[in-house]
């Protein structure tokens, strides 16, 4: 592979392809394009009785691109992760160009869970999401739905479909589909900078339910 280089990255992200590693320490990265890929759609975002109780008793605060390392880092905490080093500094270089976002949950202070990914148009191409908390990922996946709909996306890919994701409203689409999703949000421009700061759970819930 040639050097990766952050407009490489983008460049390879409009073109419906990713850069993954085997572990931590391989130094080695190499590229992906699934046959078959996830995809959030953005009006079909569950949110159940039971999360907006959670998010209502407002025990989690959230933020947006305030910490993009640690929630990378946080995304990395794991025996085996594809993020290497290299991957780490390119991401961490493109939040810094604008390129880049990430979305926060913290309780007491602490760091309990987040989401973050690469912006092109309006595509936002998720890469990966951590929690330390119960429902952590899922306040981080709410709110970072509510703000892609707010800026304007079109499109929220997650590369791959879990469990996890398809109870949230995921679905997966043949490699052709979403190539076709892909270019149609690229050429389209959207802002990932939301007026007004970050919403309360309440007008988060009620946005969702109007879309859903």
């Amino acid at each position: 592979m040639q050097d990766l280089t952050p407009d490489l990255l983008l460049s390879a992200y409009a073109q419906g392809v990713f850069p993954m590693s085997e572990s931590r320490d391989d130094p080695d990265i190499f590229w992906v394009d699934p046959t078959m890929r996830g995809m959030l759609p953005l009006d079909g975002f569950r949110i159940s009785r039971s999360l907006a109780k959670t998010m209502r008793r407002e025990d989690f605060t959230v933020s947006f691109d305030t910490d993009f390392a640690a929630v990378v880092q946080g995304c990395a905490d794991r025996d085996e992760t594809w993020i290497n080093d290299t991957i780490f500094d390119l991401y961490c270089t493109l939040h810094r160009r604008g390129d880049a976002h990430s979305v926060e949950v913290w309780r007491d202070g602490l760091l309990v869970g987040g989401a973050y990914g690469v912006t092109v148009g309006a595509a936002f191409f998720g890469e990966s999401m951590f929690s330390r908390a119960t429902d952590a990922s899922k306040v981080a996946l709410a709110y970072l739905v509510d703000r892609l709909r707010m800026g304007g996306f079109q499109l929220c890919d997650t590369q791959f479909i879990t469990d996890h994701l398809a109870s949230l409203g995921a679905v997966e689409v043949p490699r052709e589909t979403y190539h076709a999703y892909l270019n149609a949000a690229i050429s389209r421009p959207a802002s990932f900078v939301a007026p007004g700061g970050v919403p309360t759970a309440q007008d988060v819930i009620q946005r969702n339910a109007q879309t859903s």
